[in-house]
Formats: C-alpha cells, sequence, structure tokens
C-alpha cells in the first residue's frame, strides 16, 4: 500500500470522545442550575434526535451569521432532547442551562483523546504525510482541538458548518482536498461512520478506513 500524501480524520468519535455519556453530561449541568434530571434518558433521547436533525451546515450564510445559526441548530437539538426526555418542564430558565451547557463542550472538559491517536499522529507527521480533520462539527471545534493539545498535528481543519455541507456530501471532501492541493487517489480517511466516513469518501474516490471505537 502506498504511502498518502494526505490522511484526513473524522473529530468525534475517532480521534477523541465525550468523557461520560452525552446524558450524564447533561445531567450534571442541569444539577447546577438546581435540576435533577436521569442521564440514561437523557442519552437515549439526545441520540435519537440528534439522528434525526438536519444536517449542521448552513449553505449561503455569512461567517459574520455563522456561531448564531450554530448555537440556534444545538438549541433546537438541547431542547428536542429534554423534551423527547420528558423533563422540558423542570427547568426554570431553559436558556440559562442551554448556554451553560454549549459553551461547556467548547472547552476539553468533556472529552478526551484516544489512547492511540497521539502516537499514530506523531508517526505519520514522522513520515512526512499531511494531516487534516473533516468534521460535521462546528466552530468550536478549534477550541477543543486546542484544549486538547491536537491543533498542532493537523494542517487543515473542515468543518461543515463553515463549508454549508456536512459528510457524506462530496463537497465537503472536496473542499479539504482543495486546501491540500492534492487529488482523492493521494488521499486516505479515517473515520467512525460507515455512512459519512466510509461511504463518502469512497464516492468521492478517496481511500477510506473505518474505525470502531468502544
Amino acid at each position: 500500500m502506498s504511502k498518502p500524501k494526505v490522511i484526513f480524520l473524522d473529530a468525534v468519535g475517532t480521534i477523541f470522545g465525550v468523557r461520560k455519556s452525552v446524558g450524564e453530561v447533561y445531567s450534571a449541568i442541569a444539577q447546577q442550575e438546581g435540576v435533577e434530571v436521569p442521564p440514561e434518558a437523557l442519552n437515549q433521547a439526545f441520540y435519537q434526535t440528534f439522528k434525526a436533525a438536519p444536517p449542521c451546515a448552513f449553505p449561503g450564510i455569512s461567517l459574520t451569521e455563522l456561531t448564531d445559526w450554530e448555537y440556534d441548530w444545538w438549541r433546537e437539538i438541547v431542547y428536542a432532547t429534554l423534551a423527547k426526555g420528558g423533563v422540558i418542564n423542570q427547568f426554570p430558565d431553559f436558556d440559562a442551562f442551554f448556554g451553560r451547557l454549549y459553551q461547556h463542550f467548547a472547552t476539553p472538559k468533556p472529552w478526551y483523546v484516544y489512547q492511540d491517536v497521539i502516537p499514530a499522529l506523531v508517526h505519520w507527521q514522522e513520515q512526512g504525510i499531511e494531516l487534516g480533520i473533516i468534521s460535521n462539527f462546528d466552530s468550536r471545534l478549534y477550541s477543543v482541538l486546542e484544549g486538547l493539545k491536537l491543533k498542532e498535528y493537523f494542517d487543515s481543519i473542515t468543518i461543515s458548518s463553515l463549508v454549508g455541507a456536512a459528510k457524506p456530501d462530496p463537497q465537503i471532501f472536496t473542499s479539504a482536498l482543495e486546501k491540500h492541493q492534492c487529488s482523492p487517489e493521494e488521499v486516505w480517511h479515517i473515520g467512525d461512520s460507515l455512512q459519512e466516513d466510509y461511504s463518502g469518501a469512497i464516492a468521492v474516490g478517496i481511500k477510506a478506513f473505518l474505525i470502531e471505537r468502544n
């Protein structure tokens, strides 16, 4: 197998994950607002809501509007999660809770880096391979990567909210390729989603690898 010019990686679920379950994080932040909610029910409700949500991508939106659109996109998901979990009426000030939650996920506190990631990144850099991220995340990814001391390893970061297209849409892969001025045949992509990462990359001619995290 010939060495690629660039290796792209997905972010959440591939290079880092949530320390606890999403439901546990929601429950802990809710406690700070004086609200007791069951983490197991919220965790299930979140993944059902998140899966049904439209992509975190906003074509035609200016950079000055982007953070507001990202914030509102996540606000709707969190509100729907609490409603599905049957606890939305327990929050006397949902916006205060959401603001605290949203900011929390912009820090490294709820995240952890998988053990095999740093050795792999260092190994690839030593081989002269360029590294990039392609993620259906929002602009908080920059601060998360900075906080986790990962940003220094990557030559490019491509996010769906900024591109206006989310994986598996070919546009986000094309945008990442343009940053490295390379063809799909020169690239590998590694991710944890069969549809978004593996199938999305294969569709544009990129060699793809599917990773399974526990």
